[in-house]
């Protein structure tokens, strides 16, 4: 059995590919790297240095133009700059919408391009980090057990039984997910999160507060963040 996964770069996503390769061995996993226009795109340069760690196939596909009408602070050339609150804090004034880093059905655009690629390569079971964590609060929709439950039923139907989806964090908090990363042995210290591209982690994203936190849970430290 071959598994794609859906690999940024990014904590969730490398602790996806490490379990992976350990269920189905690093000659059976595609790794699947998307650049979709995001500020971070340092991310598709850590994803390089860990597919070459875990001795996996990299694949990568750009969907840049497909954005380009966005206003997703995540993205270049949108105006706005890229919050430094938490999403709890981005939520309380945001109506119930997503938050302004969310980019317009992201995974449900990832998930359809890659069961394509995943069919044409003889995979059976596409793996992607949603957690609950990002999907709490609407913050990130494309992120919640409802979106992956849909997904799944339409990737199997539209490939005639051959592919399924799995989500295996999608009920686990970010903590779950840097608990499990560790059990693992998963080089944290090659992943990148923040959304900002600079040298070094901004701390203050969201997505830096919430990886902060999930080590910190585990009585752990960022290994980006040692010396700071």
């Amino acid at each position: 059995m071959k598994a794609l996964v859906l690999f940024s770069g990014g904590l969730d996503s490398t602790t996806c590919l490490g379990l992976a390769v350990e269920k189905y061995g690093a000659e059976n996993v595609l790794a699947l790297s998307v650049y979709y226009g995001q500020k971070h795109d340092k991310e598709i340069q850590a994803s390089r240095r860990i597919a070459a760690h875990y001795s996996v196939k990299q694949l990568t596909l750009d969907l840049a133009k497909i954005f380009e009408g966005s206003d997703c602070t995540l993205l270049k050339g949108a105006e706005g700059d890229i919050p430094k609150e938490s999403y709890a804090d981005q939520l309380s004034g945001s109506e119930g919408k997503p938050v302004s880093t969310y980019v317009p059905f992201r995974n449900g655009l990832f998930l359809a391009s890659a069961a394509s690629i995943a069919l044409s390569h003889g995979c059976e079971v596409i793996y992607y980090g949603a957690h609950s964590d990002d999907a709490a609060g609407n913050a990130y929709p494309d992120c919640s057990e409802d979106f992956n439950k849909a997904m799944n039923d339409a990737v199997y139907l539209g490939s005639g039984g051959q592919l399924k989806i799995e989500a295996p964090f999608v009920s686990m908090t970010k903590a779950d997910v840097v608990k499990k990363g560790a059990e693992l042995g998963v080089p944290f210290e090659l992943t990148w999160s923040c959304y900002e591209g600079g040298d070094k982690p901004c701390g203050v994203c969201g997505t830096c507060r919430d990886r902060i936190a999930a080590f910190e849970a585990n009585g752990l430290i960022d290994p980006l963040m040692k010396g700071e």
